[in-house]
């Protein structure tokens, strides 16, 4: 089982370490799995309205709220979508949100990019193979409209999801409000060292997503890694329970997604690094830096440098911080 651990946020509430993700599951997958996860003692679960399955989540709810859990045990997450950035659209995309989960409130609503869409026009407005970007409005517009979010009593806590140090400091000054959580990619491929170390001091806690690495690119399965196998085979543990142990040694809740039962089970049953352990498997990363989520590689393509990876240099925006 998983050590229960929750972890205490800037505002003094808690986060369960170990989530369930659901990004990148198929349709008609997420409810069973939701369904599955709940039973199976898991109190985090991380969605997002791009995800396009919380009326799914909200079908899982139903079944395990009250019979199984109270909606107050359960640490629920969602994410406002670009093409709701702008302030008078950041509410709405809440309540429908809300609607599709079939629930009151959420524990913790997080801007999902740093980045904004022209509104209107569905999820990812296009004009030919570009998204069409909203360079008007800037972060701290958005940030505003969800600091107001908080007197409504349909959220519990704020943050962000994939902003970088310049975007945090930038939201920080222009209002005065920290971040709960910012929701970054994280495994041994990347690091953030840089990234972490400003967010303990801010206190602004990090959830991993895709904490196993993915292979949207085709690239190795991080699970494959001959360092992680030997690591999984010393501990008597699955690759994914190992990396997912990286990722908690680090101080990270992580939100690993699966819809297979085994896997959602296996992956909350928590095993231990010892220092040793967690060093040699941070050392994939010191010789192999590799980020999967860029924008700019989307189909269809995010025209903007969200994090300054050598690839992004050619697009032709930057974030709009103020």
């Amino acid at each position: 089982m998983s050590f229960g651990k929750v972890i205490t946020l800037n505002t003094g509430r808690k986060i369960p370490q170990i989530g369930l993700g659901t990004w990148l599951s198929k349709p008609n997958e997420v409810e069973n799995a939701v369904d599955i996860a709940v039973r199976s003692g898991y109190r985090h679960l991380d969605l997002a309205r791009v995800y396009e399955n919380q009326d799914e989540v909200g079908r899982a709810l139903k079944k395990v709220i009250p019979s199984v859990v109270r909606r107050e045990d359960l640490f629920i997450t969602s994410k406002l979508w670009n093409s709701a950035h702008q302030p008078d659209q950041v509410e709405p995309a809440l309540d429908e949100t809300l609607q599709q989960l079939g629930v009151d409130y959420l524990d913790l609503y997080l801007v999902h990019w740093p980045v904004a869409f022209e509104p209107g026009n569905g999820l990812f407005p296009t004009r030919g193979d570009m998204a069409r970007l909203d360079m008007e409005t800037s972060l701290v517009d958005t940030w505003n409209a969800m600091i107001k979010l908080l007197s409504t009593g349909k959220v519990k806590d704020i943050g962000v999801s994939n902003f970088t140090i310049p975007q945090l400091q930038g939201i920080i000054d222009a209002t005065g409000v920290v971040p709960v959580v910012n929701q970054i990619e994280a495994h041994p491929h990347l690091l953030q060292d840089d990234l972490v170390a400003y967010c303990k001091v801010k206190n602004i806690h990090l959830t991993a997503y895709s904490p196993l690495g993915n292979n949207l690119i085709g690239l190795p399965l991080l699970t494959e890694h001959l360092i992680v196998k030997e690591a999984a085979e010393r501990l008597g543990a699955s690759p994914a329970q190992v990396l997912i142990a990286w990722g908690v040694y680090r101080g990270y809740s992580v939100i690993p997604k699966s819809v297979h039962e085994e896997r959602i089970v296996s992956n909350f049953h928590q095993i231990e690094l010892n220092k040793e352990c967690y060093e040699k498997i941070t050392s994939i990363g010191v010789k192999n830096h590799k980020r999967f989520n860029i924008p700019i590689t989307y189909s269809p393509k995010w025209d903007i440098n969200v994090f300054d990876e050598p690839i992004e240099r050619t697009a032709t925006h930057k974030v709009k911080i103020v």
